[in-house]
């Protein structure tokens, strides 16, 4: 098994990969078309269309706004690969930025991140909040303009980064896998 967040300390595996975001985090952000990593079962939606495990959402087609919050640990490698392509979404991760994946497919790619204040507590599949913290720090991962300002906006408790800054107009779902920029942010890095 590999090292833990520290590098000194063993990753810990959980017992199961199905944790619910909390609807706070979900809800800030707004609505969402598409989640492919959604629970069985979910205690509330994550999104108007949720692909399962059963689904197997790296297979199925993706379309308009992706809620990802993937299995973490490796198996999140080809969700926010597959999301990187797409354009149009966000991620929560763990943020481990310096990993091969956040190299290959945040920092050159994404347009904005927000990065949590303190650790988050995820939902069992029964809605019922975890007993325990997420064990590491958590990151919101934006690709696309509308994406990034839906970051920005959100109100959630952390610090905004931008990443890149592409001329306007934002045009969600413009039928193009352009990454559309952000005009000024009051907390970027």
């Amino acid at each position: 098994m590999g090292k833990g967040i520290g590098g000194h300390t063993r990753a810990h595996r959980g017992a199961t990969d199905d944790w619910i975001t909390p609807w706070h985090i979900v809800g800030a952000l707004g609505r969402f078309d598409l989640d492919p990593c959604a629970c069985i079962p979910q205690p509330w939606p994550c999104a108007d269309t949720s692909y399962t495990r059963d689904d197997d959402g790296l297979a199925q087609p993706w379309d308009g706004r992706i809620w990802c919050n993937p299995p973490y640990g490796a198996r999140a490698e080809p969700f926010l690969a597959k999301l990187a392509e797409h354009g149009d979404g966000v991620a929560l991760l763990f943020a481990r930025t310096e990993t091969a994946m956040f190299h290959r497919y945040v920092w050159p790619i994404a347009d904005a991140l927000l990065f949590f204040k303190g650790r988050l507590y995820f939902h069992r599949p029964d809605g019922t909040r975890a007993s325990g913290n997420a064990g590491g720090p958590s990151v919101l991962i934006a690709y696309g303009c509308e994406n990034a300002l839906a970051l920005r906006d959100s109100g959630l408790d952390g610090a905004f980064v931008e990443l890149r800054r592409p001329q306007p107009p934002c045009n969600r779902h413009n039928g193009t896998n352009q990454q559309p920029v952000i005009e000024g942010s009051p907390r970027t890095f």
